[in-house]
């Protein structure tokens, strides 16, 4: 399974970027996809997830209302639309799949998810 984000930049605050993410290897429309970013100095901590069907989303509290996680089966690829962007949400961004398909678990934390992209880095200048 690969894995590959694009579609980050620099950006300033307030505007917005959609990041993708391509899988190949497997279909993807029975696994559960998450987005997670990691900035300097810090931990990589989960920022949106959609489960296999698509019907369920999962956001982290400090993106909830600004950013909006989508699937396109037909494409195998996700997407995180980043709108109201702050300079806080500067990170390299990752997305990341289970290897189990139909999960139903939390799907928030780094543990649930075995396979990683190399991210893409989204800079939002103040």
């Amino acid at each position: 399974v690969q894995l590959q984000a694009s579609g980050g930049g620099l950006v300033q605050a307030g505007g917005s970027l959609r990041l993708s993410c391509a899988a190949s290897g497997r279909t993807s429309s029975t696994y559960a996809m998450g987005w997670f970013r990691q900035a300097p100095g810090k931990e990589r901590e989960f920022v949106a997830a959609i489960n296999w069907s698509g019907d369920t989303t999962y956001y982290a509290d400090s993106v909830k209302g600004r950013f909006t996680v989508s699937r396109d089966n037909a494409k195998n690829t996700i997407y995180l639309q980043m709108n109201r962007l702050k300079p806080e949400d500067t990170a390299v961004y990752y997305c990341a799949t289970p290897w189990r398909p139909y999960y139903s678990g939390r799907h928030t934390s780094r543990g649930e998810y075995d396979y990683w992209g190399l991210g893409t880095q989204v800079t939002v200048s103040s």
